[in-house]
C-alpha cells in the first residue's frame, strides 16, 4: 500500500531519494530566466514601483499572510504580464497527487496558483508568509512540478514571499533535473520586480507559440 505524504511535509531528500531528482549548477540549463528579455515600458515600472512601495508598508505591520501576498504583490503582476488573459487562465488551490514508479509513496498537495494554457501548465507558483525564507517553498514546489502531466512540455515554477521570488525549471525525464534563477528581492537597490515582470512575460511568450495539447486535462 503506497505511502500518503502530505507536500508541506515533503522534503528536497525524499525528492532525491524516491523521484531521482537531482539539481544541476549548468548555467546553460534555464537561459529562459536571463537572456532574450522582453522589455519593461515606463507605464509598468510606474506600477512596478507602486507596487513595491505598498509591499514595503505591508511588512511594517506583520502578520503578512500568503493571501495578502498574492492579493498585493502576485496578482497585479499576472496581471501586466497579461496571464490573466486569453489564452491563459489561472486556478487557486489546484489539488495534485502523484507516486514514484513504484507506487511505494503517493504526495498529495494544493498548487497556490496554476497558470493554464488549455491543458498546458504554463508556471506553478508557491506563496508564502512574508517573513518566510523562499527554501521554505522548494520542495513543495518541485513536487507540483513533478506532478506536471505534460512530462514533454516547458516546466516553470516560481517561489514567493511577497518581498523575494525565485524561478524554478524542471525538466522531467527518467533523472527529473532543476535549477534555479538567482533571488530578486525588494529589498534591493532599484526595483527587482521589473526582472520578475519580464521573466513571466518571457514565460507568455513562449507559450504563446503552438503547442501540441494532450487529449484530457488534469
Amino acid at each position: 500500500m503506497s505511502e500518503i505524504i502530505l507536500e508541506k511535509n515533503i522534503r528536497l531528500c525524499d525528492l532525491e531519494t524516491k523521484f531521482r531528482l537531482q539539481m544541476t549548477e549548468d548555467t546553460d540549463f534555464f537561459p529562459e530566466w536571463r537572456t532574450d528579455l522582453p522589455d519593461i515600458n515606463d507605464q509598468e515600472k510606474q506600477l512596478l514601483d507602486k507596487i513595491k512601495r505598498g509591499y514595503l508598508n505591508l511588512v511594517k505591520y506583520p502578520p503578512m499572510l500568503e493571501n495578502t501576498v498574492q492579493m498585493t504583490v502576485l496578482a497585479p503582476l499576472l496581471c501586466l504580464a497579461d496571464l490573466y488573459l486569453p489564452p491563459f487562465r489561472v486556478r487557486s488551490e489546484t489539488s495534485v497527487s502523484f507516486s514514484d514508479s513504484d507506487e511505494e509513496i503517493t504526495i498529495e498537495g494544493r498548487i497556490d496558483v496554476l497558470v493554464l494554457k488549455e491543458h498546458l501548465w504554463v508556471v506553478v507558483i508557491e506563496s508564502k508568509r512574508a517573513f518566510f525564507s523562499v527554501e521554505a517553498g522548494l520542495a513543495q514546489l518541485l513536487s507540483y512540478m513533478l506532478a506536471n502531466p505534460n512530462h514533454g512540455e516547458l516546466n516553470f515554477g516560481l517561489i514567493t514571499t511577497g518581498g523575494s521570488f525565485v524561478f524554478v525549471k524542471l525538466v522531467a525525464d527518467n533523472r527529473p533535473t532543476y535549477t534555479l534563477s538567482k533571488v530578486f528581492e525588494l529589498r534591493s537597490p532599484g526595483n527587482d520586480l521589473y526582472s520578475v515582470l519580464s521573466i513571466l512575460k518571457q514565460f507568455r511568450n513562449l507559450f504563446s507559440e503552438p503547442h501540441s495539447e494532450p487529449d484530457a486535462e488534469k
